[in-house]
């Protein structure tokens, strides 16, 4: 047998697609589904069909494939209820003393695109004696089957390969075929309407959606089959399943029964009644999941036939419960064990993700830090680069502009205008400046007064390119207090007059401390 235990990224595309599909349908651990998929030769229709029918004792496909001789393929070992057998039992059942359980197939509901419709009313007229014929001829051998019981039994495992067969598919009821949900639909309604209100669970599905259902939630199936044309069909709905021990039992939670009905006179109810042998109505059967026989097999518990009082029908069942309890009981911790462990394994992958998810915000931040503190050494860097540039511009352009200030008047100069300045130094200046001059004049001196103090005059020295001068600094008149800016033009003498006191102040102090303030 192949290891559980395969590494899903040593298998091939084909094969994780297959192992994809087939847990999509099964709800199966990996770990059991890989197994299987490779003992079907990684085939999903087949794996799927085992996994509800259950696998037959030896693998045919295994043993063929390691054989490698003419040797006939193994034979199914699961015991068949056959007339022969009937009286004698095998040796296999004679070492055992296990209870046997029959295999309840999975009855896979027809596809509603293929229901049929009603043949049109000239053929039924056509037909009408044959379909009278074909009546009488089949209450005669019902009549034999209910007096002869092996018969029909015997007849029903000759012809069980032809069930699905479009031939098997016609109803002699006249009843119309509907797809399966709507068909449960119908026998509810028709059971509402026959037998009045009651509070029986009926499933409202199709067999192998509550088959199905039973199998994945560990719950156990009561189908309950029933033919109009007995006449103690009646009596038992009425006296038994509608007693209120039997519907209290069946509703009581604690059971975990799932309730699924049909009539068969329906094409999907006839099906399950010929997969489960079924030879006397009415008919109740209990299916139940069995572990002992396999992993994935769904076996009938008990069957309840003909007329049965409330008390037995509940203590057959009771019975029958309480022998697959203890197995069930079993396959339930196993599967809470395996919920637990994957709720742990998800825990610990959400842990890991949130721890994950964090390095990586603590990563981010970091960087993002790191990369801010970084911006900021490059602008302030950038800062003292362009504050030493134009520290180097404007000391070249006081001495550019220095030596172009014109010398101050003469005494022999009449025409002149005298001005008293307040260097914001607190040191009084004062000097005399021609009446023409442009006010600029007056402010290129408070500006290039330092240049000018220092003898550093010299003519070779050239206007900064690309340097536009602004002068940070503006001359004003205490009293009464006027502001002479330089944007308004004109010539000293037009601006101040003969003569003025004026005080340097300073414009760059705010924007200087404002820059220390953000420091």
């Amino acid at each position: 047998m192949a290891d559980a235990e395969v590494d899903i990224a040593q298998l091939t595309e084909d094969q994780q697609l297959a192992l994809q599909q087939f847990t999509a349908v099964t709800d199966q651990e990996t770990k059991d589904a890989i197994p299987l998929l490779q003992r079907c030769q990684w085939n999903v229709q087949i794996a799927i069909a085992r996994f509800f029918d259950g696998e037959p004792a030896e693998d045919p496909i295994a043993a063929a494939a390691t054989s490698g001789s003419d040797i006939p393929a193994p034979q199914d070992t699961r015991r068949q209820e056959t007339l022969l057998n009937g009286f004698t039992s095998s040796p296999r059942s004679s070492t055992s003393s296990r209870r046997r359980v029959d295999p309840a197939p999975r009855i896979v509901p027809q596809p509603e695109s293929q229901v049929t419709t009603q043949a049109p009313l000239i053929l039924t007229i056509f037909f009408t004696p044959f379909s009278i014929i074909y009546s009488l001829l089949s209450k005669y051998f019902r009549f034999i089957g209910y007096l002869f019981p092996f018969v029909p039994r015997f007849w029903g495992r000759l012809t069980a390969s032809n069930i699905n067969s479009p031939a098997s598919r016609r109803t002699t009821s006249g009843r119309r075929p509907l797809n399966p949900r709507d068909t449960a639909a119908r026998f509810i309604r028709e059971f509402d309407e026959e037998y009045g209100s009651h509070n029986l669970p009926f499933f409202e599905n199709a067999y192998a959606q509550a088959f199905d259902l039973a199998k994945k939630n560990l719950q156990f199936l009561l189908v309950i089959l029933v033919s109009p044309e007995h006449d103690e069909t009646a009596s038992f709905i009425r006296e038994t399943l509608l007693s209120q021990e039997v519907v209290d039992f069946i509703r009581n939670p604690e059971n975990n029964i799932i309730l699924w009905a049909g009539n068969v006179q329906d094409s999907e109810a006839y099906q399950v009644s010929a997969s489960l042998n079924c030879t006397k109505f009415p008919f109740a059967g209990l299916i139940v999941h069995t572990p002992q026989v396999s992993s994935t097999a769904m076996g009938v518990a008990t069957r309840i036939t003909g007329p049965t009082p409330p008390a037995q029908f509940i203590s057959k069942l009771r019975k029958a419960m309480a022998a697959h309890s203890e197995p069930l009981n079993r396959v339930r911790a196993q599967r809470t064990e395996q919920q637990a462990t994957r709720s742990i394994r998800q825990q610990q992958d959400s842990a890991y993700e949130r721890s994950l998810a964090q390095d990586r915000e603590r990563a981010r931040k970091k960087k993002e830090e790191a990369e801010r503190k970084a911006k900021e050494e490059r602008e302030a860097l950038e800062r003292e680069q362009a504050k030493a540039l134009y520290a180097q511009n404007l000391e070249q352009w006081r001495k550019w502009r220095a030596c172009r200030i014109s010398e101050e008047p003469g005494p022999e100069q009449k025409d002149v205008v005298r001005i008293s300045l307040r260097m914001p130094s607190a040191e009084r200046v004062v000097r005399k400046f021609a009446a023409g001059a442009h006010i600029e004049e007056l402010y290129a001196f408070v500006e290039c007064y330092e240049i000018l103090q220092s003898g550093e005059v010299s003519e070779k020295s050239r206007e900064p390119l690309g340097f536009e001068h602004e002068y940070k600094f503006q001359l004003v008149s205490p009293v009464p207090r006027e502001v002479y800016e330089l944007k308004a033009g004109g010539t000293i003498k037009e601006r101040i007059g003969r003569s003025g006191n004026l005080i340097v102040e300073r414009t760059e102090v705010e924007s200087e401390d404002e820059d220390e303030d953000e420091k």
